[in-house]
């Protein structure tokens, strides 16, 4: 097992993100920067970056999917989201996505 491994929730990206694509009740998060979303990024994801996730507004009927680059982002970005009540899943890295992605 690799180091981002430890993050990215064994490894289960595309898994995960495929139970968010069909649950009409989950966001898809992305926590890296409008940089890197904008050079791609799983289809329907929301961005917002790690350093704003402080200032967002949720909605706490909602199921959050995040993920980042390699996971570690993510992984910060899912403990909040629980520290704030909100129901929340760490999905890992997009370096490990085997889907298309959007720009």
């Amino acid at each position: 097992m690799g180091f981002f491994n430890l993050f990215s929730n064994n490894g289960n990206f595309d898994l995960l993100i495929n139970e968010a694509q069909k649950d009409n009740n989950s966001i898809i998060l992305d926590v890296r920067t409008p940089e890197e979303f904008s050079e791609g990024h799983v289809p329907n994801a929301v961005n917002v970056p790690l350093d704003s996730l402080s200032s967002a507004v949720f909605d706490k009927a909602k199921k959050y999917y995040v993920y980042c680059r390699s996971g570690a982002r993510s992984s910060i970005a899912f403990e909040y989201l629980k520290k704030q009540g909100y129901e929340a899943v760490n999905a890992g890295g997009i370096i490990s996505y085997g889907g298309a992605l959007e720009k």
